[in-house]
């Protein structure tokens, strides 16, 4: 590679590296906000405020950054993508390949760690942006009133602007981030100028210590310095939108020493000044500088809070394409970014859910009591995904993989299990929001297998449909598509068109639609055509989990195989099915009602393939399920 190309490639990696700053890292990045607070003053066994406890605290939370995020998930996990794309759903796609029974149970604990995500993603903005806000109350106790509402305005504003997309404003969050981690640094900077002994903490005697003087109190407070790891899922899941590089670099060299010389800066200041406890982060700044400092932090938490609403969108978009979620409006904000979605449903429901969060707890102290179970949950299913992927796909030999992945499990279930114990304080929240999300999906999943399997049972093979049909019924001009879960069985919709219409199309297309279990299909592999005889086609499209499903633009790859499309002598004829009820030996009552009620709700196939809809004919059916 020439000097020239070896400039493009950095330029390009330094700025993707820039950008991952505003997506990736805001999460993580907003965690010294109220972490030590949480552990020394918080509702979940407050540690007692001693130079010791201060030393053995920094020591846990140095190495369980080192641990969880730098060996764990940027050195290690991050090579577990699937073709590029990172996250829990991605890796469950990825293990899923080698099939069977072990397959089904990674594919239900992949799927439970995606639903703990939902309930993570709530938390978040919701715990974020409160703890920034509440620093006006450190400049003056009168604005303690007003904390709620200016927190719940600045949030209720952020949902309402995501249907604008988040190019324009996303090209600030990279440099507003950079600021934010270089004021984070030199906060703490100044601080531990002032006790440098404080720098020993580094040292992991000091963290082995502080559980051999009392198990008891270090196990509890795992619930509490674990708040310094959310968001350690993010830099696998957005890896996709940067690649594995630019997340590391940005990690190395920007957010890791940010993060590590504000939290001894705290540990600094706590241990000069105890009385800073009522809130460590902001009483490092100096006076004058206290209102930019709330400034800053609110745009930083509204960028951290950004980040997992985008990741809502995405996580909801790849369960529909994988078959666990019903077709929902996915609108495209930005025509360069493929990843910049937004999902009108799931936005309300997130707002509504955020703002009673707020509502109900009223204090970021409150909250970070029901924070950690989601987040620690999904850690450890994703550790037990990697082992697979580590054993099965890259064939690491037995011992090596135990000895690797054996650390990281244990550290998860450390944190896992100690934020059991907050579940009467709140956890709970997260935990039930998780369970009742994979319940959905599940069941969405199986219903969805029944219905096939009873429409399979009452089709006709198409071969003898169009052999038996062919010259022997009328034909109109103009191409019938007709969409199937089945490309070798007759549609229902066909068999009613020719039962009302007494005729057929000049061509009869066959429709089906596939999602694989990788990120994106190229257009080579897009379409397969297959001629039935001189009116009847098989049309097969393929999209991946993460592409846009565009059938029209898809379809125009016919062509190329023999099949030219007009859009204009197009016919998109949908069956409408109308679901009733009935025990079935398959699925409990209550599960068929639940499945039935959301088939009734779920979005038309004409918006979720950008079908025109003044193309569209639709044929209903009544069937018992």
């Amino acid at each position: 590679m020439n000097t020239a190309s070896e400039n493009t490639v950095k330029t390009s990696t330094h700025s993707l590296a820039i950008a991952a700053l505003g997506v990736v890292f805001g999460d993580i990045g907003t965690s010294p906000l109220y972490t030590m607070q949480q552990v020394f003053s918080g509702t979940y066994h407050p540690v007692p405020l001693t130079a010791a406890h201060i030393l053995g605290v920094l020591s846990l939370m140095f190495w369980s950054l080192m641990v969880v995020v730098s060996f764990k998930y940027v050195l290690f996990i991050m090579h577990a993508d699937n073709r590029g794309e990172g996250g829990i759903m991605a890796l469950m796609a990825l293990v899923l390949r080698q099939g069977g029974k072990t397959g089904r149970i990674l594919m239900l604990l992949g799927l439970f760690g995606a639903s703990l995500f939902y309930g993570d993603a709530v938390l978040t903005p919701a715990i974020s942006v409160l703890s920034a806000v509440e620093g006006l109350s450190i400049a003056s106790p009168a604005f303690t009133q007003y904390e709620v509402p200016i927190a719940l305005i600045v949030l209720i504003s952020l949902f309402m602007v995501q249907k604008k997309g988040t190019s324009a404003v996303g090209r600030w969050f990279g440099p507003v981030m950079i600021v934010w981690f270089i004021i984070l640094g030199l906060l703490g900077i100044v601080q531990i100028a002032h006790v440098p002994s404080v720098l020993r903490a580094i040292n992991p005697w000091y963290a082995i210590k502080y559980f051999i003087r009392d198990p008891g109190e270090g196990f509890f407070s795992l619930g509490a310095t674990v708040l310094a790891l959310t968001g350690a899922e993010a830099l696998y899941a957005d890896m996709g939108h940067f690649g594995r590089k630019p997340v590391q670099r940005a990690w190395f060299f920007v957010v890791f020493p940010g993060l590590i010389l504000n939290y001894f800066g705290q540990g600094a200041l706590l241990i000069a000044t105890p009385k800073a406890l009522q809130n460590p982060f902001y009483l490092m700044s100096p006076t004058w500088a206290l209102y930019p400092l709330i400034a800053l932090s609110t745009v930083a938490t509204v960028i951290a809070s950004q980040a997992v609403i985008s990741g809502c969108y995405s996580m909801t978009q790849q369960a529909m394409h994988l078959g666990y979620s019903p077709r929902m409006a996915v609108l495209h904000t930005s025509q360069e970014e493929i990843g910049q979605i937004y999902l009108p449903g799931i936005n309300w429901a997130q707002m509504v859910a955020v703002s009673i969060l707020i509502i109900a707890f009223g204090s970021s102290d409150r909250l970070a009591a029901a924070y950690g179970i989601a987040v620690t949950g999904t850690m450890l299913i994703t550790t037990v995904l990697a082992y697979f992927v580590a054993r099965h796909i890259w064939g690491w030999k037995l011992p090596a993989s135990l000895a690797l992945v054996g650390i990281f499990t244990a550290v998860d279930s450390a944190y896992f299990s100690s934020n059991l114990f907050k579940i009467n304080q709140g956890g709970w929240f997260p935990l039930a929001l998780g369970m009742c999300i994979f319940l959905l999906m599940t069941t969405w999943k199986k219903g969805r297998a029944l219905l096939i399997k009873q429409l399979k049972a009452d089709s006709i093979p198409l071969v003898q449909f169009a052999t038996h049909y062919e010259g022997a019924m009328p034909t109109v001009p103009g191409t019938a598509i007709y969409l199937s879960t089945n490309s070798n069985e007759t549609p229902h919709s066909l068999l009613h068109s020719v039962k009302h219409f007494k005729c057929l199309h000049d061509r009869v297309i066959i429709l089906r639609v596939d999602f694989r279990d990788e990120p994106h299909v190229p257009e080579s592999q897009r379409v397969k055509v297959t001629r039935v005889n001189d009116h009847f086609f098989r049309v097969m499209v393929t999209f991946g989990f993460m592409d846009i499903t565009d059938l029209p633009k898809a379809l125009q790859l016919c062509a190329a195989q023999g099949l030219p499309l007009e859009a204009d002598q197009i016919s998109f004829i949908l069956g409408r099915e109308t679901i009733v009820p009935h025990r079935s030996p398959d699925m409990s009552l209550w599960r068929e009602r639940l499945f039935v009620t959301m088939f009734r709700n779920a979005g038309s196939a004409v918006s979720y393939f950008h079908i025109p809809p003044n193309r569209v004919v639709e044929l209903g059916s009544q069937i018992t399920f």
